[in-house]
Formats: C-alpha cells, sequence, structure tokens
C-alpha cells in the first residue's frame, strides 16, 4: 500500500508539473508581449535557432545501378565502370578479368548521398540521392546495388538499395534530340537503411545551447531574456551573436525534451543589420526594413552612343575599262609590279614601240600609281597592264549620342522607411540595372545608412 500510495503522489505531481509549466510559459510570454513595441512582429525561436547537438551528419558512398536500357556508361570511356563491374562479378564468383570482348552499356556507376537525422536508429530507413559518374545518358529504370553509406569519419552508417526514381526522361532520334529536367540524376525514397547510430545522450546534458542561424546581438539577447522570463532557474544568457546558453532547471531533468519544446514555442522579435543585397548578374534588389538613407537629390539620365555601320558598295560607269585590260600603245599593254610601279612601252619619235636586239618591247618603269585599285599588283606580264576601273567597297559610318532620363532632381528625404526609398526611387523610372548605380552612387555620398552586399 504504501508503495501504491508513493507512486499516486509522483503521478500527481507529475501531472501538475506540465500545469505549472504552462502557467509560467503563459506568464512569460504576457511579460514579453508587453516589452514589445506596437505592431512588432514576432517569431518563434524554433524557427530562428537550432539546438546544439541535434544536427544532420551526411554520408556518401559508391555504387552501381543495373538495368539500364542501353542508356549506361560505356565502358571504353569509363574504366572505372568497367573495373568496378569486374570487383562485383568477382565477389559473386564470376571471373572475367582479361576478357576484351566484354561489353556492356546497361550499367553506370553512380555517387549516393544522404543525410542522416539526428537520433535516427538502427533499422530507420531514409531517402537517398542518386547521380550519375560516368557518361550515362540516364538512371530510368536503373536499380542501384547494395551501396555502403560512410560517414566523415569513415564508417559506414548506412547501407542503401533500390529503384531509382528519375524526374527528367532524354529522347533522341538523328536529327533532334528532346531533354526534360535532369535524367542522369535520381532519387530513392526510404532506399537506405540505417545500421549505425550517433550517439548522443540528450538527458544528460547540464545545460543547453540555442545557435542563431541568423548571427545578431540583438535578437540573441532578447531570445535570453524571453526563456528567463518563460522558465525559472534557466539562467538563459547570451554568448556571442550565433549563441545563447541556458542551465536546466533540476526541476526540469526529467522532462528535458518537454522544456525544449516550451522554449521552441517562445515568440521574439528579431533584429538585423540594414543590408541592401545586389545581384549585378540578375539585376536583383533586397533591401532590408532598417535601410534608411538622409536628405538627398537624385538625377538619372542615360548615356547613349550608336555606332552604325552601313557599307557601300561604288561600281565603275558603263563599259569603263577593267583592271586587266587597259590598252596600251599599237596593241602593246603593260602590267604594275610588285611595288606598285607601272611599266609602260618605250616609244620611238614615230610612235612606234622600242625593240632590242632580240625583237622584244622594251619597258620603262613608272611611279604611276593605278588607277582604281587597292589591291596588291601581281608579276609583270608581257601584254597586260594592271588598273584601270573595278568595283570597290567604301566604308561609312555613322555615330549617334542621344541622352535621356529625368529632366529634374528628385528628393529622398531623411529618415524615410523602405517603402518611401523604393517609391522615390522608382518615381525616377528607372529600370533595376540603374538603381543598382543610383543606390552605390547613394552609398558612396554617405547618405545611405546601410551596407550594399554584392553577390
Amino acid at each position: 500500500m504504501t508503495r501504491i500510495a508513493s507512486r499516486t503522489a509522483e503521478t500527481e505531481a507529475a501531472g501538475r508539473r506540465p500545469v505549472r509549466r504552462i502557467a509560467a510559459l503563459a506568464a512569460g510570454l504576457l511579460v514579453l508581449a508587453m516589452a514589445l513595441p506596437a505592431g512588432a512582429a514576432t517569431t518563434r525561436v524554433k524557427d530562428i535557432t537550432d539546438f546544439d547537438g541535434i544536427r544532420e551528419n551526411m554520408l556518401i558512398g559508391y555504387g552501381l545501378v543495373v538495368g539500364l536500357n542501353g542508356s549506361g556508361d560505356s565502358l571504353r570511356n569509363a574504366p572505372f565502370t568497367r573495373q568496378s563491374l569486374e570487383n562485383m562479378l568477382e565477389r559473386m564468383g564470376v571471373n572475367i578479368r582479361g576478357n576484351t570482348n566484354f561489353q556492356t552499356d546497361n550499367t553506370a556507376t553512380v555517387m549516393v548521398t544522404a543525410n542522416l537525422p539526428p537520433f535516427a536508429r538502427n533499422g530507420q530507413r531514409i531517402d537517398i540521392n542518386v547521380a550519375s559518374l560516368g557518361d550515362a545518358d540516364s538512371l530510368m529504370g536503373g536499380n542501384l546495388l547494395v551501396t555502403p553509406l560512410i560517414g566523415a569519419d569513415g564508417e559506414v552508417y548506412a547501407v542503401a538499395q533500390g529503384p531509382v526514381t528519375v524526374g527528367g526522361y532524354s529522347a533522341q532520334g538523328q536529327g533532334q534530340t528532346v531533354t526534360q529536367n535532369v535524367p542522369t540524376s535520381g532519387r530513392i525514397p526510404n532506399g537506405a537503411i540505417v545500421e549505425r547510430e550517433v550517439g548522443f545522450d540528450l538527458a544528460s546534458l547540464p545545460g543547453l545551447r540555442l545557435s542563431l542561424r541568423n548571427p545578431d546581438l540583438t535578437t540573441a539577447r532578447r531570445i535570453a531574456e524571453a526563456v528567463n522570463a518563460a522558465l525559472a532557474g534557466a539562467n538563459a544568457r547570451a554568448l556571442d551573436p550565433s549563441t545563447v546558453s541556458l542551465d536546466v532547471p533540476p526541476g526540469e531533468r526529467t522532462d528535458l525534451v518537454g522544456m525544449m519544446v516550451a522554449i521552441e514555442q517562445l515568440q521574439v522579435t528579431t533584429d538585423s543589420p540594414a543590408k541592401v543585397v545586389v545581384n549585378e548578374a540578375t539585376g536583383v534588389i533586397v533591401m532590408g526594413a532598417a535601410v534608411r538613407v538622409d536628405t538627398v537629390a537624385i538625377a538619372q539620365g542615360n548615356l547613349t552612343i550608336r555606332i552604325t555601320e552601313t557599307p557601300q558598295v561604288s561600281q565603275p560607269n558603263p563599259f569603263a575599262p577593267g583592271p586587266g585590260v587597259v590598252q596600251g600603245i599599237a596593241g602593246i599593254q603593260g602590267q604594275a609590279n610588285a611595288t606598285g610601279q607601272v611599266q609602260t612601252p618605250r616609244i620611238n619619235p614615230d610612235g612606234s614601240p622600242v625593240r632590242d636586239s632580240s625583237g622584244n618591247v622594251v619597258f620603262d618603269s613608272t611611279t604611276t600609281a593605278v588607277p582604281g585599285t587597292g589591291l596588291d599588283a601581281i608579276q609583270p606580264q608581257q601584254g597586260q597592264i594592271s588598273g584601270g576601273a573595278t568595283t570597290v567597297v567604301v566604308p561609312r559610318t555613322q555615330i549617334d549620342i542621344t541622352q535621356d532620363g529625368t529632366d529634374k532632381l528628385t528628393v529622398v528625404q531623411a529618415g524615410v522607411t523602405l517603402q518611401q526609398l523604393v517609391d522615390g526611387l522608382n518615381a525616377l523610372g528607372v529600370g533595376p540595372r540603374d538603381m543598382i548605380s543610383i543606390l552605390e552612387a547613394i552609398k558612396a555620398a554617405g547618405a545611405l545608412q546601410a551596407d550594399i552586399e554584392v553577390i
């Protein structure tokens, strides 16, 4: 009877403990709400922090996917696939080493990745991702063979196997190829079984640490104040912008999970530094609510220089002599040599050409420019003269300079809100890329009270 009565008293005490915790939590929330400014948005501690020690662990493995419909690795281009096949078949009692005629395109080597959840137990199933390592075209229809998944310490924590689910496809013909999404990567839901647990004794911790996902001193201090107001004896304190440490009260050690749940549901107002994030590649601009500017006048104008090339063709007049048919004297023609000089026949006083002892016409070189050509002269040949009329391309360039934009200054007053700042910039009628330049100019002038981060 004494033992039963003792158990009854313990049961009643355990039943009153959650009531007291809820009452204390409600009182803490009331105090916190009175301390917050009117209209301030609050966020759960659960959404902005993580408990130290409660984290995932990344796993990785190397495996083979078989059963592909001719879309696997080519053994000639992926020697590691051939070696993996030889090792796998040898463990199965099949020896193909040295067989140069062994060819298959139904197998692909893959890398398998997974995240081991915190407190995962033996036998629990987790999802895995599969990605091709060789030159496979698609993993559709493939089946992953047994693949050990190891952690950063080299130990095996899970074993994966199963059919690969691919979210894309690829179809190819002689004249066209159609590909949707990425057919060389896939996923196997519940494709791995946990074989080793990560040791972590939560109940034996003398204290807890909260890690902020976005480190901030003000937010860390508010979290510590909210925890102290809700849980007596927690002694929460902000150690740095990213860490809040608290002691586990003696009355909460038997139900540490319940205390952590109560802390996660606390509401706090987050804070963040004034920052403008700019992505120049895409023209995206993101400004925080704390961004402020001093009084500044802004004018924006676009300077455009347009250069237009319109080459024109100049043709010779009708019946003009061509470049190689300019008639000489008495049927004798000349030829332009490699130096640009023109060789013309030497003429006697009676108008007949001068001939040498062999009877050949004597030519003299002159510096007369070859008319109508900008081409290099060819070697001299008797009976022709280079030059004459020819078709040429004449360049024509037109340069236009225009300047447009606002005709007046736009004044942005000091201490404006984010909405007013955006309205003032939109009043200029500029695009995102011009707005990036404006924000950088305001920052250079010292009027933007925020940091500009370019990503």
